[in-house]
């Protein structure tokens, strides 16, 4: 591997080491078993009124560790999890991680179509699913290698009375359960208090065992599962506190660092920028199970003095437009982390004016565990770039056959460092695809480096749409749709939308006259997360095409939307 010219150092933040040593831990589970030690009494996670402390957090996750490993599963055994932001989400994570098995992260709102491809893909053994979302498993459990099914419900762990209370809201008033058929299921309480009867083995674990099966879009429209091992999880969770170190140090002795933890967890960023960074600064997450509900959410911030912020664009927007948020102390606020999607010059100006605070914008993919570069944490300045290289971390940009270029010159960013994913799970040939020789991830953004190292994303050489900060790839979109019986053709683009960034614009020929818009979007509401359908639907008589029929996308972007 060729060395690069590190030159962005000279651009670093004193305080912030030029590399981290992953070394220190031989495992992820070595790093939960210090934290668990370490900082036995203090709040790890709280929801709903409710803390658990990283004591707490240790049992519960030994229990569920125990009783894995008396179902049989052991190290390298793919485990999925299918919930949103609420106490059993780290409990389970923490114990699939100790039982040696591999987290596969689900996101709750996939259809049936979506969560079938990857617990097949992933060939996970067991779930943990929230109620709420039980049907949509109910209806491609027969397809599935899933046979071990854990079903939880929102206020297992909130204790008794309420618990009782939280169900009996979320069940018969809010009737967010749809009704479910899964006879062999088993509930959480009650595994979690089998598994309180039992030890856990220790599992040995190195640096190259997968950790994660994280699950990104594919240019294909398949979702592919980049594979984290332990070590790119390490490297990224130390190379985030050594980035931090200069708002860190603002820290009074014996202060309690609160995170909000309102991005979901099974999304890369949360998971190692929230709960896993957490884990190793002895950082107290506050837990959202609904940011989109944003009364509610400020309500749960006005407990707190809040001292890491990490979110997209869009929520900072949300937030700063809600009169209750502004009256909030912000004394206290020491790192706000916009990533995900661009943050906008606007939202980072009335942020700062507002707070005190700068969002700190990075970058990163799932394929890079996810951080790769941030702008620095004692800023002042909207830099409008993707910020510098993380320790560690070495970013090139590349022309077409992939040399190099020198700063100022437009290319493709890529990526190397201890976080970058070992491939895609059991797909050499899309490995190959985005892997130098020497190395480096190839990120499909196109981007200009300057001659202090800061780096500006100025295109997308994907056509991937991104939509409040999850992947959004056309291929998939145009799958489905051209599925409808009534179409003849479509494709799919990102239009510039307000609220999420882009939004998802359908251009349809129609094959039966008679189909309108509403039928479309019913279909898609039907066979497509809610990020990935279409907001805008244009029919039009025909699709531009190149000379060998491939539809140009180019060009539908560059219409103005009618």
């Amino acid at each position: 591997m060729g060395a690069v010219d590190r030159f962005w150092l000279k651009s670093y933040p004193k305080g912030v080491p030029a590399d981290i040593d992953y070394n220190q831990y031989e495992s992820l589970v070595q790093l939960l078993d210090e934290a668990f030690k370490k900082y036995g009494n203090q709040p790890a996670y709280s929801c709903m009124g409710v803390t658990m402390t990283f004591r707490q957090l240790d049992e519960n996750s030994a229990a569920i560790a125990a009783w894995l490993q008396s179902k049989g599963f052991g190290k390298g055994t793919r485990i999925a999890i299918m919930m949103p932001n609420i106490l059993q989400y780290p409990v389970v994570l923490a114990g699939v991680l100790r039982a040696g098995c591999t987290v596969v992260n689900v996101n709750p709102l996939y259809t049936p179509r979506e969560l079938e491809h990857q617990l097949k893909d992933s060939g996970a053994q067991a779930i943990f699913i929230l109620e709420n979302f039980a049907t949509t498993l109910q209806q491609v459990i027969d397809k599935v290698p899933t046979k071990q099914i854990v079903v939880c419900s929102m206020g297992d762990l909130l204790g008794f009375v309420k618990g009782l209370l939280v169900n009996f809201v979320v069940r018969n008033v809010k009737k967010m359960v749809p009704e479910y058929a899964l006879p062999n299921a088993q509930r959480f309480l009650d595994v979690l208090a089998a598994g309180l009867k039992m030890n856990p083995k220790p599992v040995k674990l190195t640096h190259d065992d997968v950790a994660f099966l994280q699950y990104t879009g594919g240019t294909t429209g398949v979702s592919k599962g980049a594979t984290l091992l332990h070590r790119n999880i390490i490297a990224n969770v130390l190379q985030s506190e050594a980035w931090y170190q200069p708002a860190l140090a603002k820290l009074k002795p014996g202060e309690s660092i609160n995170v909000v933890t309102a991005l979901p967890l099974y999304h890369i960023f949360a998971l190692t920028a929230c709960a896993l960074l957490s884990a190793r600064v002895g950082g107290h997450c506050i837990l959202i199970p609904n940011p989109r509900d944003i009364p509610g959410f400020v309500k749960e911030l006005s407990k707190y003095r809040i001292h890491v912020f990490p979110a997209v664009n869009t929520l900072f927007n949300a937030l700063l437009n809600n009169d209750d948020f502004r009256k909030l102390d912000f004394s206290r606020l020491l790192v706000s982390l916009g990533g995900g999607m661009a943050v906008q010059q606007a939202v980072a100006e009335k942020w700062l004016k507002l707070t005190g605070c700068p969002i700190c914008e990075g970058y990163g993919l799932s394929e890079t565990s996810p951080s790769a570069t941030c702008n620095r944490t004692d800023t002042d300045k909207y830099t409008g770039t993707i910020g510098l290289p993380l320790p560690s971390t070495e970013i090139a940009i590349l022309d077409d056959d992939g040399n190099h270029l020198t700063p100022g010159s437009t290319g493709e960013i890529a990526i190397r460092g201890p976080q970058v994913m070992a491939g895609y799970w059991q797909r050499p040939d899309e490995t190959a695809k985005v892997m130098t020789k020497d190395g480096f991830f190839r990120t499909g953004d196109i981007g200009v480096m300057d001659e202090n190292g800061y780096t500006k994303i100025v295109d997308r050489k994907k056509d991937m749409i991104l939509v409040s900060g999850f992947n959004v790839y056309p291929n998939e979109v145009e799958g489905v749709v051209a599925g409808h019986p009534g179409v003849l053709e479509c494709a799919a683009v990102g239009v510039p939308d307000e609220y999420s960034g882009e939004a998802v614009k359908l251009f349809v020929v129609k094959k039966d006259q008679a189909l309108t818009e509403k039928e479309l979007m019913d279909y898609c509401k039907e066979h497509l997360t809610g990020y990935k359908k279409p907001k805008y639907i244009e029919f039009r008589s025909d699709l531009p095409k190149t000379n060998v029929g491939k539809i140009l996308r180019r060009e539908l972007r560059d219409l103005k939307k009618s």
